[in-house]
């Protein structure tokens, strides 16, 4: 189905460049990039899939279902979306906030153009109709110029909740736990600004400078944009092991060596912090014990600090063999929405969520990712990303953190406040 041919770089970080400046003329883009971490296990160090062959898009209406038939039929790479909101799919839920943006629920669809990085190694994967390019592509790839423009007007972002509204909703949060009805929940609030005109790319490529993720995406599925600086992973499926990497707290990094590791260093045994992570590490070994192997699911690393750019991260590592018979999509179905950005019980945390959020969250706090042929797949979490509509020029991005018993609503503000520097730095940058 497709021809696959293997070039060797010189510096694999300067064709990486000219490859995404070469993907800016196609309507459909997805971009993947680990950004070299030690922590990644991570397939390849970067993919760019461009030009739909096929495509699906949908709302939340049996989502699950047409995925899985669009995989299955499809049986090549597939790469896409899943929304936050395709929870109104899995549960009996719903979505009623305002959305400016106006994603699709779902997006998927099958490039006629792959190009897989590893070290100095690229491989080209094109479908059969395109592939006398291969060689042509190479060229010109490698013809590109290796910077990026920068533009020069400044976006300004909204909250779309005052701080005064914030610290209220996280009291009627904490009522809810007090009372019994949860025990954690996940509160986002929304920045948005209209009449915006922008290059998505080059913001991509300004945030991913600076915050350098191990989960990197930036898409273009038409006019819908996704500016990705995730640090998280949802879930991967390598055969028949599954992996997810929940993260669940947080702390700011310093210039200071000393302090910065003091930071580190309180992070890792911070009660508050390590009772969040620990919860959803609970909240996941439980979805994937559904799909899983009897005994199979294991945490093998617990309450971990990973250090990025921009702050410091509790993350854990949760491992599960999936059962036999069980389709891949079956895997995200069972798991979805990730339980880092939902709450426990689930169900009961969603549905506070959506009745003290004042915004629908979309893409956001969904999953970017692919399937292989072979029914492999990698999906981050949406975190950390903004969003843009070029059509209707709205752009957007969200923070939150996970609100518990000991949550000082003071400090969960301060917290939103740290996750979304990076962005608020780009965007008031260019």
């Amino acid at each position: 189905m497709r021809t696959s041919k293997f070039f060797r770089v010189e510096d694999a970080r300067k064709f990486k460049k000219q490859l995404q400046l070469w993907s800016g003329q196609f309507t459909e883009i997805i971009w993947l990039d680990t950004n070299e971490y030690d922590l990644k296990t991570g397939e390849y160090e970067a993919i760019l899939a461009v030009e739909a062959f096929t495509a699906i898009r949908t709302d939340h209406e049996n989502a699950f279902d047409k995925l899985k038939e669009y995989q299955e039929t499809t049986a090549d790479w597939i790469f896409g979306y899943l929304s936050y909101d395709l929870k109104n799919d899995v549960e009996d839920l719903s979505s009623r906030n305002f959305d400016g943006l106006n994603f699709p629920e779902l997006y998927f669809f099958q490039p006629q153009k792959l190009i897989l990085v590893k070290d100095d190694q690229i491989e080209f994967q094109y479908l059969k109709m395109v592939d006398d390019e291969i060689d042509d592509d190479f060229k010109t790839i490698g013809s590109l110029k290796s910077e990026f423009s920068k533009a020069d007007t400044a976006v300004k972002v909204t909250p779309r909740i005052s701080k005064e509204e914030y610290l209220k909703k996280i009291e009627i949060m904490l009522e809810h736990i007090h009372r019994g009805d949860i025990y954690e929940a996940n509160f986002c609030q929304e920045f948005y600004a209209e009449n915006v005109e922008l290059n998505a790319l080059d913001i991509y490529n300004a945030l991913n400078k600076i915050s350098t993720p191990p989960f990197a995406a930036y898409l273009k599925l038409e006019n819908f944009n996704l500016i990705s600086a995730s640090p998280e992973r949802y879930l991967k499926k390598k055969g028949n092991l599954l992996t997810t990497e929940p993260i669940k707290g947080t702390a700011r990094r310093s210039d200071d060596p000393v302090e910065d590791q003091k930071i580190a260093d309180e992070l890792a045994t911070d009660p508050k912090e390590q009772s969040e992570n620990v919860m959803i590490v609970d909240l996941v070994r439980n979805d994937l014990s559904r799909i899983a192997n009897k005994g199979s699911v294991k945490v093998d690393e617990l309450c971990k600090v990973y250090s990025f750019r921009q702050v410091h991260q509790l993350i854990s590592r949760v491992t599960a063999e999936l059962s036999d018979g069980i389709p891949p999509v079956e895997a995200l179905r069972a798991s979805f929405p990730m339980g880092s950005m939902t709450g426990a019980p689930k169900i009961s945390a969603m549905k506070i969520i959506e009745e003290l959020e004042e915004s629908k969250r979309g893409l956001y706090s969904g999953a970017v990712g692919y399937f292989s042929p072979n029914g492999d797949f990698d999906f981050n979490v949406v975190i950390r990303s903004i969003l843009y509509n070029s059509d209707n020029s709205y752009l957007s991005f969200s923070v939150g953190g996970a609100i518990t018993s000991k949550s000082i609503p003071e400090n969960e503000y301060e917290e939103c406040m740290l996750k979304a520097k990076a962005m608020r730095e780009v965007l008031s940058d260019i």
